[in-house]
């Protein structure tokens, strides 16, 4: 509907102003911080995406995703019969076996994510795009992270950014399709605004801010304009498209904020793994440290937590 698209307007100044009031927002403390952090673990995309991975390193990963933080932390919590996992474990298509396999081998149902459609930079072109989304999901993807061309974001060809987003969900068939916007390379709040509104019109299931990979990703104000766009949707349609920050999120002050953001924008009902991810590769290693804190009263050492 470009009806919708050409009368897109975004109050610049309007936005940071309220991002900057977020980040003064009191936060929370003791008992009510440790709920909020584990609400955010179970949010979490467990990351890698190097150029170095190997089928141990994912393995590793993958029983980090089933075990995020410490049983006898948990159990001090009261907590460890909640079945507390992470969201999902995203790697490159060619890792998507291992972390099949290496959730299987743990007896979890942790569904894994892909990237794809060129990810980072999506400049390849659609059939080659389309091959990958379908690779991955054969070699077992339960969800597709596409990357949308960002020219035709820049260049104005909303049709055409609507046309290869629909034929990408077509192309990951069962699997969930999250899809990436790329904010630090769209020029404009309007634009990331009108991507987000067509990537929801094409079908996606979510929106993600960034790969990662990009100089800016995850922005506060980049977050209020993506959640209004999907509040904007859910008024018109009724559907419940869900949303992704990613890059740059690597401490739990920084996860909480973004929980209290989704709260209030768009509700508590959206504050659950099916609706919200954080994507982060060094986020949960903050987060159980902030937790062996709240138990023990000291810092953890080195030593005494496991790395993903």
């Amino acid at each position: 509907e470009l009806g919708w698209i050409s009368k897109v307007y975004v109050n610049q100044p309007a936005v940071v102003r309220h991002a900057e009031q977020i980040q003064k927002w009191r936060t929370v403390k003791g008992n009510w911080q440790a709920a909020w952090l584990l609400k955010a673990v179970t949010c979490i995309d467990l990351t890698t995406l190097s150029g170095d991975d190997t089928p141990s390193n994912v393995h590793r990963m993958c029983f980090k995703a089933k075990h995020p933080i410490r049983e006898d932390l948990l159990k001090a919590m009261d907590m460890h019969d909640k079945g507390i996992t992470v969201a999902a474990v995203c790697v490159y298509p060619a890792r998507v076996a291992d972390a099949v396999n290496s959730l299987k081998a743990a007896g979890c149902n942790i569904p894994v994510a892909s990237v794809a459609a060129g990810f980072p930079s999506g400049q390849t072109p659609l059939e080659t795009k389309l091959a990958e989304i379908k690779l991955a999901v054969q070699y077992g993807a339960r969800e597709i992270d596409i990357v949308i061309s960002r020219s035709l974001v820049l260049s104005g060809q909303w049709e055409s950014l609507y046309e290869e987003i629909r034929q990408c969900r077509e192309a990951c068939g069962e699997a969930h399709m999250k899809t990436i916007l790329a904010t630090g390379e769209l020029g404009s709040l309007a634009n990331v605004y009108k991507a987000s509104m067509i990537a929801m019109m094409a079908g996606s299931d979510f929106i993600k801010t960034s790969t990662g990979k990009e100089v800016e990703n995850a922005t506060l104000p980049v977050g209020v304009v993506m959640m209004r766009a999907i509040k904007e949707f859910y008024w018109q349609t009724g559907n419940k498209v869900g949303f992704k920050p990613a890059g740059g999120i690597r401490t739990a002050k920084e996860a909480i904020t973004w929980l209290m953001l989704v709260k209030d924008e768009l509700g508590v009902e959206w504050l659950k793994p099916e609706l919200f991810r954080l994507g982060a590769s060094s986020l949960l290693e903050d987060i159980e440290k902030q937790i062996f804190h709240h138990v023990t009263g000291s810092y953890a050492l080195q030593h005494d937590l496991a790395m993903a």
